[in-house]
């Protein structure tokens, strides 16, 4: 996988590796804090360990802006679709537009597959409305998550 700049602001999505999987966890963790919180779930213990269960270098970007490393990224090829497994931004770096400019480089890789993508948002975080806003419709809800699919937009 290579670096590819983000047309829209100075946003790199970086390939990550096995090394700096103890950044990755802070960031989920310092980016999922509020939100968790509010529902009465915050465990940085369990957090760590969910992470770890499922992680995949290969599928996995650091998110940079201008040099340094706000957030990353888990895209998953899934059959006939790719999951959006994570999409972390810290919080001082959350409004920016950085996640609206990652959203953009992952429709243009969707679309260039022909595959829809699927997203999951913790009930009452904000990343619903982000999602939302970007073009994902409600499918289901689970028990902590709503979950959301961006249409294949090819012809």
């Amino acid at each position: 996988m290579s670096v590819i700049p983000v047309e829209s602001l100075p946003v790199m999505l970086v390939p990550a590796h096995p090394a700096g999987l103890d950044n990755l966890v802070a960031i989920r963790i310092e980016a999922m804090r509020e939100s968790l919180e509010r529902i009465g779930r915050f465990d940085p213990v369990r957090a760590r360990e969910r992470f770890l269960n499922g992680f995949d270098c290969r599928n996995t970007r650091h998110i940079e802006l201008a040099g340094e490393r706000v957030g990353f990224i888990v895209v998953k090829p899934l059959l006939n679709e790719l999951l959006l497994d994570h999409l972390y931004v810290r919080p001082n770096a959350q409004g920016t537009g950085v996640g609206s400019a990652v959203l953009k480089q992952i429709f243009k890789e969707a679309d260039a597959a022909a595959l829809p993508v699927r997203v999951g948002a913790l009930k009452e975080s904000a990343s619903n409305r982000f999602y939302i806003r970007h073009g994902f419709q409600f499918v289901e809800s689970g028990e902590f998550d709503n979950y959301y699919v961006r249409p294949n937009a090819a012809p």
